[in-house]
């Protein structure tokens, strides 16, 4: 396992023991990371309209499509870091 993706996973960890939750953007932006870095490019059929949740996840992991795992992974890492100071 490289260490980025042990800092990766460190990272998921430690999202979770935030004192205060953030906000709505913020979970948004980590979310898409998260999934760009693990997963890679959006897949699956976009949400119904009505799932106004899973659309907004869905959208914002779709404007990360073609961006290196790698540096999806960095930039969460560094976002999560920027939480926790």
């Amino acid at each position: 396992m490289s260490k980025l993706q042990t800092s990766f996973e460190k990272a998921a960890e430690d999202i979770k023991k935030l004192d205060e939750r953030p906000d709505n953007d913020t979970l948004l932006k980590l979310y898409a990371l998260y999934k760009q870095g693990a997963d890679g490019d959006v897949s699956g059929p976009k949400p119904g309209f009505f799932d106004f949740v899973g659309t907004a996840k869905y959208e914002a992991w779709a404007k990360l499509q073609g961006t290196d795992k790698d540096e999806a992974m960095q930039k969460y890492v560094d976002l999560v870091a920027k939480l926790r100071a």
